[in-house]
């Protein structure tokens, strides 16, 4: 006897194997920001060589706008997932294509909204930003042009809303990477053949809007049964879909104050050719944390089914595991960046552009804001999937609000490194004072428990940090010099951390990983 609505809802193998639907969805997803990271840290000395630090910056400056464009989501990205994922497991086609359909809709309207914000920035450059006429007229019609893909971004979202959902964002993964090699040969393409800024940014935005087409097919692919109509669009389920995303909307909008004002701040003050140069120091803090993150937000689903079902002691598990391997996965990096930042920046893009130089202090000081952030994910993820969500919202605005007021103040006096302070300064506060200690109390775990819990991923990258110190300055100044030394760093901690967790956790995460391959070799 066949499930009701199992002909809709096409069934998947993996569907009762969630150690294997996690790990194949995190491993692609791995793949595809580890890519994206490679390509953007070769691809950024090759642009910056071929158009100038100001040309470079006027694009890094245009883009950063764009990225504020998604606070129009409201929330209802996140709150999209979890009602696909809800009524996917009821089998409920019809209720599916309703929340789809309405929030298409919804979506639509802000991408009209958002590419009109565009428009007005685009056409008061010149007084919004320190920039001369000519950059302002070039900076025009870029940012007219990414304005499309930002845009379009709305709508679409609701084909990757729907994948996400039923959980297959492997198959989006792959898409991602495909896109990230063809954008970056238009790009070399472009760029070797002559073409300046506003070409270049042309030809690269239609590939990247060109892939939304990708992604619409893969939603297609994975629930047939999809139908988008205005018949659909149902205010009931807006009203259901807001109640979740409101709070959604203001940990989103906390986001963007947290870690993207920093190059309009930049950009305002000390105008576009340091924008150039904080994106140097972005472009690895990006990646970092794009590399690190990930586990965290595959953890949310799972806390938010283990608070509902009432089961503490997996709560209090969750953190603890969590955090650590949080920890565990940014330290070593994030110290060995630390100390290698100077001989790093000299030989990615020092020689061609040594003004450059000066992104190495904010990439040591946004580096230290990295590993607070990703070690407190965890925390962060319990407190919004175990019904601490408004408190999360609060204390991130709150969060936000001062890095912004933080970054305008100190960048009249330190530069660059002052708005690196400025951003991390209230993370490390709200992380310390604010967030852990209530995630912990959430789960009744002591604090002094987690503390000592955490030791073993903290002190071998102290550690290695001190070890890269001694090895850094007997190293040749080279590229494969620099990547030697991280990797050997890395080798290091993974041994200490291994010696430090104990004989017990050391047989707990190897039954979890002969779990996960012993399945993975079973059958289907």
């Amino acid at each position: 006897m066949s499930r009701p609505g199992s002909d809709t809802f096409p069934d998947d193998p993996n569907d009762d194997r969630p150690l294997a639907t996690v790990a194949r969805n995190v491993s692609t997803i791995y793949v595809a920001v580890i890519v994206d990271a490679i390509l953007g840290l070769l691809i950024l000395p090759f642009n910056v060589a071929h158009l100038g630090t100001a040309a470079y910056g006027l694009w890094a400056l245009t883009a950063s706008v764009t990225s504020h464009f998604s606070v129009l989501d409201l929330g209802y990205g996140s709150a999209l997932v979890k009602f696909i994922a809800h009524y996917r497991a009821r089998r409920d086609a019809r209720a599916l294509n309703e929340i789809a359909s309405t929030l298409f809709y919804v979506f639509a309207t802000m991408s009209c909204v958002a590419y009109g914000a565009g428009a007005i920035v685009a056409f008061h450059l010149d007084t919004l930003f320190h920039l001369t006429a000519e950059q302002a007229a070039t900076g025009k019609w870029v940012l007219l042009i990414i304005g499309v893909n930002a845009a379009l971004n709305f709508p679409f979202s609701i084909f990757g809303g729907v994948v996400t959902g039923f959980q297959r964002q492997h198959i989006n993964a792959y898409v991602a990477i495909t896109s990230s090699v063809l954008v970056v040969a238009t790009n070399v393409f472009m760029l070797l053949s002559g073409y300046g800024l506003v070409s270049l940014v042309l030809a690269t935005t239609t590939v990247r809007v060109l892939t939304y087409l990708a992604y619409a097919s893969n939603a297609y692919r994975v629930f047939p049964a999809l139908r988008l109509s205005p018949a659909l669009f149902k205010r009931e389920r807006l009203k259901e879909v807001t109640g979740f995303s409101v709070y959604s909307s203001i940990i989103d909008w906390s986001y963007k104050l947290n870690y993207q004002v920093d190059p309009i701040v930049v950009g305002a003050f000390l105008g576009a050719a340091p924008v150039a140069v904080w994106a140097v120091a972005d472009r690895i803090v990006t990646a970092t944390q794009n590399l690190t993150g990930q586990l965290n937000t595959v953890l949310f689903p799972v806390i938010v089914d283990s608070d509902a079902s009432e089961q503490a002691e997996r709560l209090r598990q969750i953190l603890l595991e969590g955090t650590r391997l949080s920890l565990a996965t940014v330290m070593p990096i994030s110290v060995a960046l630390i100390v290698l930042a100077d001989p790093l920046v000299r030989v990615w893009v020092g020689t061609a552009k040594p003004e450059l130089l000066s992104s190495v202090i904010v990439l040591q000081i946004l580096m230290v804001a990295v590993a607070i952030r990703v070690g407190n994910g965890t925390a962060t993820m319990v407190l919004k999937g175990a019904g601490q969500h408004r408190m999360l919202a609060y204390v991130n605005m709150a969060t936000g609000l001062a890095n912004l007021a933080l970054s305008i103040v100190f960048v009249r006096y330190w530069g660059l490194a002052g708005v690196a302070l400025g951003t991390l300064l209230p993370i490390a506060v709200s992380a310390f004072v604010v967030l852990q200690p209530a995630a912990c109390r959430r789960v009744g775990l002591p604090i002094r428990t987690a503390i000592v819990s955490l030791l073993p991923a903290v002190w071998p990258a102290l550690v290695v940090g001190v070890v890269l110190l001694f090895v850094r300055d007997a190293m040749p100044l080279a590229f494969a010099a620099v990547l030697a030394q991280m990797l050997f760093g890395g080798l290091l901690y993974l041994a200490l951390f291994v010696l430090a967790i104990g004989a017990h956790d050391r047989a707990m995460y190897t039954a979890k990983v002969l779990e996960l391959f012993g399945r993975r070799l079973a059958p289907a």
